[in-house]
């Protein structure tokens, strides 16, 4: 057992890893600021515009992939470093007829850019049992249906039914 932990702690990888490890973490922390940066501008964008910039939620997405990947190596659940390692992650953002029609201003309007834009591809949610509602229980011949009391109505009754019976 001395042996391996000696072997550890005398491996270059391990070092090495830790090195990167600290560059990736102070990457994230530039990422996460620039990330809150492009937050409030394309709050800002949509506030004054009314739509939101295509290109902000473009970058916004590789951005937040680049994060992830980020978070993934330091973490070990990956080995591959990410940017600048790798190249830049590719957002999976799609354009919208706005976002079209917002970077060609002067382009006439048409048919195909008035109506609502489609909604971009999510992943499946992962199959659920469907609620079954539970059916009544029927009613045979053979049980009647079960009341309280002793089959006598009047525990029910309200006082002036009671003087009546």
């Amino acid at each position: 057992m001395d042996e391996q932990l000696k072997s550890n702690l005398t491996s270059s990888k391990h070092w090495i890893r830790l090195l990167y490890m600290l560059l990736f973490v102070l990457a994230l922390y530039v990422a996460s600021v620039v990330m809150s940066v492009l937050i409030f501008v394309q709050f800002l964008f949509a506030l004054i515009t009314g739509n939101n910039n295509y290109q902000l939620r473009k970058f916004g997405d590789a951005l937040s992939i680049y994060i992830f990947d980020t978070l993934q190596f330091l973490i070990y659940n990956s080995e591959n470093k990410p940017f600048p390692f790798a190249d830049w992650p590719e957002s999976k953002a799609t354009e919208t007829a706005e976002d079209a029609q917002a970077e060609a201003p002067g382009a006439e309007p048409d048919s195909a850019s008035n109506a609502k834009p489609k909604a971009t591809p999510r992943k499946k949610a992962s199959p659920r049992k469907k609620a079954t509602a539970k059916k009544p229980a029927k009613e045979t011949d053979s049980e009647p249906p079960a009341e309280e009391g002793n089959g006598d109505s009047s525990e029910n009754k309200t006082p002036d039914d009671k003087s009546e019976s």
